[in-house]
């Protein structure tokens, strides 16, 4: 989750290149500011991590928050529809 600042052009730039780096690391956008990825372990999640606050803007806000797969799975949907996407997949094998 990140919430950066965006009022001058210089901000705008370190905004999208940081957005860059989420979808160059594999993340996919879950919500507005809010992105996901499947990580094989935790210490693989902690490198990502640590890639990830090397990238980032020094203004603004940016969290991260780790969930094994079944509480992730164990997200429910109030309003609106989940999006199909074979990179968000529970599914073990994927075939492209």
């Amino acid at each position: 989750m990140f919430d950066l600042p965006t009022e001058t052009s210089e901000e705008k730039r370190l905004y999208r290149k940081f957005r860059k780096k989420l979808i160059t690391e594999g993340f996919i956008m879950i919500q507005y500011s809010i992105y996901s990825r499947v990580c094989v372990n935790k210490k693989s999640a902690t490198y990502l991590e640590q890639k990830l606050a090397k990238a980032a803007p020094e203004n603004g806000q940016i969290q991260s928050l780790m969930l094994t797969e079944k509480q992730y799975n164990d997200m429910h949907f109030i309003t609106g529809q989940p999006v199909k996407d074979v990179r968000n997949s529970a599914e073990r094998t994927i075939i492209l």
